[in-house]
């Protein structure tokens, strides 16, 4: 199956998705510095994904999915943190940190797939 437009990649779909949930995960918390820096790693991830498809080969694709999976990666360690903080409670901070590992396996899978 060939892939027409962003809006189709599982994995941006899945990131969009997310973003929305650290949005009201986070949304009300008054530590402003932190909440930005989630927030904007947490649409960097679908961002890179849709920058990168457009692209003009493969491999500029498969840079920008590496960019997105290091964001994917800095809210990872930024959830850790959350629960120290005592941003979230455990339970919430498993839900996302489950979602978040979901949606790297898929960009790695797209990766893997394009490099071949």
């Amino acid at each position: 199956m060939h892939i027409l437009k962003f809006e189709d990649i599982i994995a941006w779909q899945k990131s969009q998705i997310f973003a929305g949930e650290i949005y009201d995960a986070f949304g009300d918390l008054k530590d402003w510095d932190f909440r930005n820096q989630i927030c904007r790693a947490s649409v960097s991830m679908s961002n890179n994904i849709a920058e990168g498809f457009d692209r003009s080969s493969n491999a500029e694709f498969v840079r920008f999915l590496y960019f997105s999976l290091g964001s994917a990666s800095e809210v990872k360690s930024m959830l850790y943190l959350s629960l120290r903080l005592k941003y979230l409670t455990i339970e919430k901070q498993q839900i996302l940190l489950n979602d978040v590992t979901e949606i790297s396996k898929i960009i790695t899978g797209l990766i893997k797939s394009l490099k071949k």
